[in-house]
């Protein structure tokens, strides 16, 4: 399959329709490149908060309630999309009430007639002290025609167990759309990214917001590269880089990439990380400290 990562920019779009034209130009260059998996990044769907005004773009909880109310219209038309150029979409995160006052984070995938949503698990600081955004449902295995797919939305993906859980239940491909509003934070996700990759010898997809959005406080800062990760192991790159973009660089980064180099890495590689995973179980359970022993001259 050929996988699209976006390295995408917020902007301050007027209408409905600046967003609609936007969104399709973008699915229709990666389907024109032979995109068969497009990752848009976390938080990408706050552009439409400008939609409802400056005011509410400017204030952090009219713009939850602003970009939440659209994501109906938003789901629709990355539905139309899929099925149009026949593609698998990650769409950009969004905050979504779904049932109470305050709001998860919230990627939705779509494929041809058919849809799915992962929530964010594990909610950063920010989201937590400030934003009041809240963890969502339990984690979701997407099992479809290209792989078996997991979504681990940027802070999930530097806590392994929850890797280790999709990718037990048989994931192949785990997608980290992120946003991040400092160097550190993009290197802590890259990290995170690409421990996953070699602790579960699977690809792992890194899609990120980048450049000033200084209109909507939340994600007024965005610094990121387009990625995609794999084992550094027999059939991938020494590096653990498949392909990736330049810092803060607009645009798609592609990669094609094989099933079946998931499945012989896993089963003959140097290293069978996959498979030793559960060794380390009865490793952990005893530390014993000891003191040094005193040395006799």
């Amino acid at each position: 399959m050929r996988i699209a990562a976006a390295a995408y920019p917020l902007e301050p779009l007027q209408s409905w329709g600046a967003y609609q034209d936007k969104l399709s130009a973008w699915v229709a260059q990666a389907a024109g490149q032979g995109g068969d998996l497009l990752v848009f990044p976390e938080y990408g769907a706050m552009e439409l908060a400008m939609i409802a005004g400056a005011e509410a773009a400017g204030d952090l909880e009219r713009a939850l309630h602003a970009v939440s109310a659209l994501i109906p219209e938003a789901d629709a038309l990355h539905a139309r999309l899929a099925a149009d150029h026949g593609v698998h979409i990650l769409a950009a995160s969004a905050p979504v009430f779904a049932g109470g006052r305050r709001p998860v984070n919230r990627a939705r995938l779509f494929a041809p007639g058919q849809a799915g949503h992962q929530d964010k698990q594990i909610m950063t600081r920010f989201e937590r002290e400030q934003w009041d955004v809240a963890p969502g449902g339990g984690l979701t295995l997407f099992d479809t025609a290209l792989g078996r797919i997991g979504v681990l939305i940027c802070y999930d993906a530097e806590f392994p167990l929850l890797a280790r859980a999709l990718v037990e239940a048989g994931a192949e491909i785990l997608l980290v759309p992120s946003c991040t509003d400092s160097l550190a934070g993009y290197w802590r996700v890259r990290i995170g990214a690409m421990a996953r990759a070699l602790e579960s010898q699977c690809i792992v997809v890194q899609a990120p917001t980048v450049g000033p959005a200084g209109w909507c406080p939340p994600v007024d800062e965005n610094v990121g590269a387009a990625a995609i990760y794999g084992p550094p192991d027999r059939g991938f790159p020494a590096t653990g880089v498949i392909a990736e973009g330049a810092l803060d660089r607009p645009g798609w980064v592609y990669a094609t990439v094989a099933r079946d180099d998931i499945a012989r890495v896993r089963g003959g590689g140097q290293v069978l990380n996959h498979a030793h995973w559960s060794e380390q179980a009865r490793r952990v359970r005893n530390v014993t400290i000891t003191p040094f022993a005193a040395i006799r001259p």
